[in-house]
């Protein structure tokens, strides 16, 4: 099955599953999860691919075993970022940018843990970027460790047991094999459709928050100084 190429080669899922097989998906996860690095990775993309080429036996390991390892791998993966995060702490918001970081990462992560609490971290699995930092901000946020333990396994489970065997269950149809290229673009252009919004959505909020300068016309006209009084005039 040759993919449509959406960037490198080596981002491509289909060339990524066929170099590194299913633990190259499993790494690709848990960096994904919760890695600083990881934020780039094609995540719904691989697992979508992963659960079609199971299903058509170009992947020869059993959908179970390939759903369980990758639930697991994306809670380990945000149990890792969340311990990165406590042990960082707010040291993490001072960090510089870099080629691999970028302090607007961090903000977007936190504002969105922030408006969803807890449940960010279920909500975070779909939305790429914003995945990898979420747990990371959970731990610097010092969130209840019970809490975040139950979050990530229901995330976890949504996410990585439910995008593959979406990618199972469609590559039994026809016109998925026929249009492979098309689905994984669609999947990829859904997925950056909420990082689009909030960038838009950022921008006019900072354009209305911009000062406005005055328009020359608005200035105040200055006010003709009072004529002075000769030493003789009348008082």
């Amino acid at each position: 099955m040759n993919t449509l190429a959406l960037g490198p080669q080596w981002l491509d899922p289909d060339y990524l599953i066929a170099t590194f097989g299913l633990i190259g998906v499993l790494v690709i996860v848990f960096a994904e999860s919760g890695l600083l690095i990881g934020f780039f990775l094609p995540g719904d993309s691989l697992l979508f691919t992963t659960g079609l080429l199971v299903t058509t036996n170009k992947l020869d390991k059993p959908l179970w075993l390939v759903c369980s390892l990758i639930v697991l791998a994306a809670v380990l993966g945000d149990q890792a970022g969340y311990l990165f995060g406590r042990k960082v702490g707010p040291s993490l918001f001072k960090r510089p940018d870099s080629r691999l970081f970028k302090q607007e990462n961090v903000e977007k992560a936190h504002e969105f843990f922030e408006k969803h609490g807890p449940k960010s971290l279920i909500l975070a699995r779909f939305v790429p970027i914003v995945r990898t930092f979420t747990p990371i901000i959970a731990g610097v946020s010092r969130m209840n460790y019970r809490s975040f333990i139950t979050f990530n396994l229901i995330g976890g489970a949504l996410w990585g047991a439910g995008v593959t065997l979406l990618g199972a269950s469609l590559g039994k149809v026809e016109f998925v094999h026929q249009h492979i290229e098309l689905i994984l673009v669609a999947i990829v252009l859904i997925s950056v459709v909420p990082i689009a919004i909030e960038f838009l959505r950022a921008r006019s909020k900072a354009k209305k928050d911009q000062p406005t300068p005055p328009h020359p016309t608005d200035r105040p006209h200055a006010t003709p100084a009072e004529p002075r009084r000769g030493r003789h005039a009348k008082r």
